[in-house]
């Protein structure tokens, strides 16, 4: 007698996997492990291995007079994954002045870009508030801002239009929302 082994692999509800070993005419086996249970994570948290999901948002707005540039911005999360930090990224169509002060939690990324941590965002919290105000090099008439995320630890956004903007800003000392 012949023996030859076939495996079939099939996923069942709780991910366990089923083996069926043909051992010759009519005879077979099958072994199935008991199903492992799936430890939940924290209200709030992506189970490990899983990338979390959270809708995070910029709004605010820009004003520019003179050489002074203002940025207010407002990063929520509308989840349903909370995030430990958000990475938000400023540039600007325009140099900024050389040896400027930024607010905590920013630094400067070339001549044009600015990037500010926004800290922890809770599903649906409060909403993290971010001012940033700017000498630029030069006087110019109009300044374009471009408001995106750059990192959000690994979350994926299904709504990434609430958290990429684009202002244009000319220089009358009015705040432009977006």
């Amino acid at each position: 007698m012949r023996v030859t082994r076939s495996a079939v692999l099939t996923k069942s509800a709780a991910a366990a996997m089923t083996v069926a070993v043909v051992l010759g005419p009519g005879l077979s086996a099958v072994a199935e492990p008991a199903p492992r249970e799936v430890a939940s994570a924290p209200e709030g948290i992506a189970p490990k291995g899983i990338a979390p999901e959270a809708d995070v948002s910029h709004h605010g707005h820009v004003s520019l007079e003179g050489r002074r540039l203002g940025v207010l911005l407002r990063t929520g999360n509308r989840g349903p994954s909370a995030l430990e930090d958000v990475t938000v990224r400023l540039r600007f169509s325009e140099p900024l002045a050389a040896g400027q002060r930024l607010p905590q939690g920013c630094l400067r990324s070339g001549s044009r870009t600015v990037l500010c941590g926004t800290g922890a965002l809770p599903v649906a919290g409060k909403a993290r508030r971010t001012t940033v105000v700017l000498g630029l090099a030069g006087q110019p008439a109009e300044v374009v801002v471009r408001v995106d995320t750059v990192w959000n630890g690994g979350a994926s956004d299904r709504n990434p239009q609430n958290s990429t903007h684009e202002v244009l800003a000319p220089s009358t000392g009015d705040a432009y929302v977006f």
